[in-house]
């Protein structure tokens, strides 16, 4: 049976627990030897089928044993609260990656372990132009990230990532993550002045 189309558009917030210039970035190993992640998206503009999925977020916590690639990865999402059960279930089939394409067929594939799907308010606040955000969902996670600044001078350093055939983005602003507290099967993340990654993203399986 053919895969349902999808594709959405809109501003992603990704943070993890790696140095500024995230290696995973560059096909090297973690920072910290193991990768742990809370990340949050808004769709401006998405469909599965002809299911309208425009203004929804989603948020998500990840955690790794390892490098992403290795696997046995842990994964917990987070669908917006005022979803209607038929895009509740549209987002689920995306983000396990059932329906294929996008960057979460990749990230299904290292993932052993699905916590139950939670729906509830997220707050998601981003202006890539100035690199700040705040992702925040009550009782799984919050972060907020700021421009990176000179250590001598206090000035703001701005830095962007271009990865033209990259499955995730195409170009985004690196931040930092002044703070990333997360929650996943009973498991604490947390993390101060790590990466924190600003992007537009597109994406979807036609």
């Amino acid at each position: 049976m053919a895969a349902i189309p999808w594709r959405m558009q809109g501003e992603e917030i990704a943070n993890c627990g790696c140095v500024w210039a995230c290696p995973c970035q560059f096909m090297a190993l973690p920072t910290r030897g193991n990768c742990e992640a809370f990340i949050g998206f808004r769709i401006d503009h998405g469909r599965y089928g002809d299911l309208l999925l425009d203004g929804l977020k989603v948020a998500a916590v990840y955690a790794w044993p390892g490098a992403i690639h290795q696997g046995d990865g842990q994964a917990l999402a987070v669908i917006d609260q005022s979803a209607s059960p038929a895009q509740r279930e549209a987002l689920l089939n995306i983000l396990s990656g059932k329906a294929g394409g996008g960057p979460f067929e990749v990230y299904a594939a290292t993932v052993s372990r699905m916590e139950p799907p939670q729906y509830l308010p997220i707050v998601f606040e981003i202006d890539r132009e100035a690199r700040t955000a705040r992702l925040e969902v009550e009782g799984v996670g919050s972060a907020r990230s700021e421009p990176i600044r000179n250590p001598v001078t206090g000035e703001t350093h701005r830095v962007r990532i271009d990865l033209p055939n990259g499955f995730e983005y195409k170009q985004a602003e690196v931040a930092d993550a002044v703070y990333v507290h997360a929650r996943i099967g009973g498991r604490d993340i947390n993390f101060e002045h790590t990466y924190s990654q600003l992007n537009a993203f597109e994406w979807g399986n036609a």
